[in-house]
């Protein structure tokens, strides 16, 4: 695996305590990380204006807001050229029940991870907005049970083993 940025431990380090918890102050990530803070911050614009960092968000809990339906659905399209392939992913920005869509390879074009406040909104969505959108062919939905793992989106560990977490 070829790793596209340039980081040593430090960095490593910083990433870490940053998807632990982004909201930390840089004199915290600095005590954490073992360095100064004026050096920890310019590491950390350095990880943010080469795209390392992507941003930063507050995660939700989506059913002490109300949002207690959590549902998968794989798209298939009955055309996969690169105009339509295009098309329905903007399409999928424009919905608010759509959380996160990822292009997949297999039986399915798309994968579409949604979010609403009950069952009957989140069956309107799909009858209403997405079965029935220009060259959409096959909608099969998996509403979830319940979460089992939140863990952030990648893992340090595995880009560099033997640098395993131990908190």
């Amino acid at each position: 695996m070829q790793i596209r940025a340039e980081l040593d431990a430090i960095d490593w380090k910083i990433l870490r305590e940053l998807q632990d918890d982004g909201r930390m102050t840089n004199v915290e990530l600095s005590r954490r990380v073992g360095i100064s803070a004026p050096p920890c911050l310019r590491r950390v614009k350095r990880l943010e204006e080469t795209g390392v960092i992507r941003g930063y968000r507050a995660l939700l809990n989506g059913a002490a807001l109300g949002m207690d339906v959590v549902a998968f659905c794989l798209v298939g399209l009955q055309h996969q050229s690169d105009g339509e392939l295009r098309a329905f992913a903007d399409k999928t920005r424009k919905w608010p029940i759509v959380r996160e869509a990822w292009m997949v390879s297999g039986e399915s074009d798309f994968m579409l991870h949604c979010v609403a406040s009950d069952l009957a909104t989140f069956q309107s969505f799909v009858i209403e907005q997405l079965t029935s959108t220009p060259n959409v062919g096959t909608v099969r939905t998996a509403l979830t049970i319940r979460q089992v793992k939140d863990e952030g989106a990648v893992a340090i560990a595995a880009i560099r083993p033997g640098h395993e977490q131990t908190h």
